[in-house]
């Protein structure tokens, strides 16, 4: 289910970034509209699995270092 969402939220982020930047480029830099769409969409990308990896080992840490308490 919450892949469905995300699938929904990248359509709906491929279309606004999609219009926002065929506003700046006229047909013929069609092309270099796509690099740069690709270069962005990559960017958001990168950020949002570093910021999901770095949430995650967070709360690995939290989990090892409740672990011992646990036990005791």
């Amino acid at each position: 289910m919450t892949a469905a969402f995300g699938l929904i939220a990248a359509l709906a982020w491929n279309g606004a970034i999609s219009a926002l930047i065929a506003q700046y480029f006229s047909k013929g830099d069609a092309l270099t509209g796509d690099f740069v769409y690709a270069i962005i969409v990559t960017v958001i990308a990168v950020i949002a699995i570093l910021l999901i990896a770095r949430s995650l080992s967070k709360l690995k840490a939290k989990e090892v270092a409740a672990e011992p308490a646990k036990s005791k």
